[in-house]
C-alpha cells in the first residue's frame, strides 16, 4: 500500500514557478516546469445590440486599422452583446475606436496565458490560483492547435498583484 501523502495543490499545478511562490508550509519541492507564458495586459469592452453582424462590424473596424488582438470574447449581457478586446497595442485600439466613434470602456487588467496543450492545462492554472485563495472572475480557454493552448483570465482588481505573483510575472 502506498503511504505517500497526496501532493500539495501548488505541486499539482505542475509548474515550478507556481510552487516557488507557494507560502504553504507543506509545499512540495520537486515538480516539472511547464512551458506556459503569462502576460498581464489591458482589456477593453463595449456593448452592442444583440443582433447578427454587430461583432463582425466592430472587429472589421479594428481590422481596417491593423489592430492586432491577443484575445476577443463576446457574450450576451442584459439583452445586449458585450464584446471584450485584448489588444496587443492599447493605444492603437483606442485610437481606432475613437475614429469610428465606438464607445469603449475599460482599460482594466487581465492575463493572457499561452502554453503547451496537455490534459489539465487549465486546471493547473486554476489550481495554482485556488491554492493561493484567488477567486477567478472569468476564464476563456481554447486549444489553438499544434499542441498549444491559450487562455484569457480575469480576477478582481484587489487580487491582480497577488495573481501576477502566483503566475510568475509579479
Amino acid at each position: 500500500m502506498d503511504m505517500t501523502e497526496a501532493p500539495h495543490p501548488c505541486a499539482q499545478a505542475g509548474s515550478q514557478r507556481f510552487l516557488e511562490r507557494c507560502t504553504c508550509p507543506t509545499r512540495e519541492q520537486e515538480v516539472t516546469a511547464m512551458a506556459d507564458t503569462v502576460i498581464m495586459t489591458q482589456y477593453f469592452k463595449m456593448q452592442v445590440p444583440d443582433k447578427p453582424g454587430e461583432a463582425a462590424r466592430v472587429l472589421g473596424v479594428f481590422k481596417a486599422a491593423s489592430v492586432n488582438l491577443l484575445g476577443f470574447s463576446g457574450f450576451p449581457r442584459n439583452r445586449r452583446g458585450q464584446l471584450d478586446f485584448v489588444p496587443e497595442n492599447a493605444a492603437q485600439l483606442k485610437q481606432a475606436a475613437r475614429q469610428a466613434k465606438l464607445k469603449l470602456a475599460g482599460g482594466k487588467t487581465c492575463f493572457v496565458v499561452n502554453g503547451d496543450d496537455r490534459p489539465g492545462a487549465v486546471a493547473d492554472v486554476l489550481g495554482a490560483l485556488a491554492a493561493a485563495k484567488i477567486n477567478v472572475t472569468a476564464m476563456d480557454a481554447v486549444s489553438s492547435g499544434q499542441g498549444r493552448y491559450g487562455a484569457l483570465l480575469w480576477v478582481k482588481p484587489k487580487d491582480v498583484k497577488k495573481a501576477a505573483k502566483m503566475l510568475g510575472i509579479g
